[in-house]
């Protein structure tokens, strides 16, 4: 009997582990991303990354499975990402039921062509 209970739980276990780091994996918040003609803009003197492509990003990563984040159909932010380490700004999104969320982004590192980033789920 103990071992028939051993082998679900080694079973289960089988089963789970792959399953969570692949959560883990695809429910990530940071994102590198490039600075080039396409994507970039300048504010205040300092490269930033277009309030488009950050919207964009978030929105495909805020909610990647079924299990992970709160469903959000569109987001937006006011303006683009400043290439500057600890540079904070907040998008906007709406969820499926029609009320707003904030989506705090912060710039984790910068270097010459690309930036860091990160948001809170």
């Amino acid at each position: 009997m103990r071992s028939r209970i051993l082998g679900v739980v080694v079973g289960a276990a089988a089963v789970l582990v792959p399953l969570l780091l692949f959560t883990h994996r695809i429910s990530r918040t940071e994102s590198t991303t490039g600075l080039d003609r396409h994507s970039a803009e300048t504010i205040d003197g300092h490269k930033a990354l277009r309030p488009d492509i950050v919207a964009g990003r978030t929105l495909s990563m805020y909610h990647p499975l079924p299990w992970v984040g709160t469903p959000v159909k569109d987001m937006s932010c006011p303006t683009g990402l400043k290439a500057v380490t600890g540079t904070r700004l907040t998008c906007h999104g709406t969820r499926n039921d029609g009320s707003l969320i904030d989506v705090p982004v912060t710039v984790l590192s910068v270097t010459g062509d690309s930036i860091t980033w990160q948001f809170d789920r």
